[in-house]
């Protein structure tokens, strides 16, 4: 996502260092899987929730650390010493449109999870901040970059909580999306990976390539960009053609979402037989599937009040 494609000539293709291509390419592989568990947890073949808590959330920060790292390591590569304006212009046009797009497409696929500031949303608006670092010693920058990781967990304001004053990253209660990627904190690591570029590059340079010769992940990272907007339709595509040819049981996703809400207010073995009972009543109703998909109506709500209150007095 960092190094938009663009065409290449001999002399550019020798400029490239395998090792930073290879290292975009992990991280897009990494990115795959993880869009492929939220995929499966969207459609129900997993816990509900699973991709969004415990280990799966750490590899999601992760991987948009890794993602931002890498934009500023290569902006520095790219502009460090000689500012090339037409080419850093026609890389952030294209970043600037592919972002506007996936807002576009959010807001119809999933307009209750807009994505409004995501991955190539913050990937933009840093690389015309780290233009502002470039002249910046490396020490400095790093120093910024750890104070802009750490602002936002201990300052936050309700009055920046609208989605148009979300994306700089304190807000109290953002609304919700399904790549939340606001300024702060995450023009922290695009810093870090920018100073990190000034202290290294030379070094790299004079490196041997490694990989010796380009294979699939250089291959990845070279065209990043691209897969990073084919690879979640391609997926989320063929797990709904999954569902048409073996749907999910519903039953072991809304066990697992029903007894954690439950057991933040209850003990353990009430939730185990309020669930139970609960589950087995939206089965005879008819109930359970549309539950789980969100389309239930308003004509549903006096049965759904029923049967919670049924099970509850078990």
């Amino acid at each position: 996502m960092s190094d938009i494609p663009t065409p290449d000539t001999g002399a550019k293709r020798r400029r490239r260092i395998h090792a930073i291509d290879a290292a975009r390419g992990i991280a897009l592989v990494a990115m795959a899987v993880y869009h492929f568990t939220w995929d499966l947890d969207f459609f129900g073949y997993v816990p509900s929730g699973l991709s969004t808590r415990g280990g799966w959330a750490i590899f999601a920060h992760l991987i948009a650390g890794s993602f931002l790292f890498l934009a500023g390591y290569s902006l520095w590569m790219a502009h460090g010493k000689s500012l090339r304006p037409e080419a850093f212009a026609k890389r952030l046009g294209i970043l600037v449109l592919a972002s506007i797009a996936i807002t576009i497409v959010s807001y119809f696929s999933t307009p209750n999870a807009l994505i409004y500031f995501g991955i190539l949303h913050a990937i933009a608006a840093a690389s015309i901040i780290g233009l502002l670092f470039r002249h910046v010693p490396a020490v400095i920058t790093l120093v910024v970059a750890v104070a802009a990781t750490l602002l936002p967990h201990v300052v936050s304001f309700d009055a920046l909580d609208p989605w148009y004053f979300a994306w700089i990253g304190m807000a109290a209660h953002p609304p919700s999306s399904n790549d939340y990627v606001p300024l702060l904190p995450w023009i922290g690591p695009f810093l870090a990976g920018l100073a990190v570029s000034k202290l290294t590059l030379s070094w790299l340079k004079q490196q041997r390539q490694l990989p010796k010769t380009e294979n699939l992940l250089t291959f990845f990272g070279r065209h990043s960009l691209i897969f990073y907007l084919v690879h979640q339709p391609l997926l989320f595509g063929l797990v709904y053609a999954a569902t048409l040819v073996l749907p999910p049981d519903p039953a072991p996703a809304y066990l697992s979402s029903c007894q954690a809400s439950c057991e933040a207010t209850d003990d353990a073995a009430f939730c185990q037989s309020y669930c139970s009972c609960t589950l087995e009543s939206l089965k005879q109703e008819g109930l359970l599937g549309p539950l789980m998909r969100n389309q239930t109506g308003d004509g549903d709500a006096v049965a759904l009040g029923r049967i919670a209150m049924s099970c509850s007095i078990r």
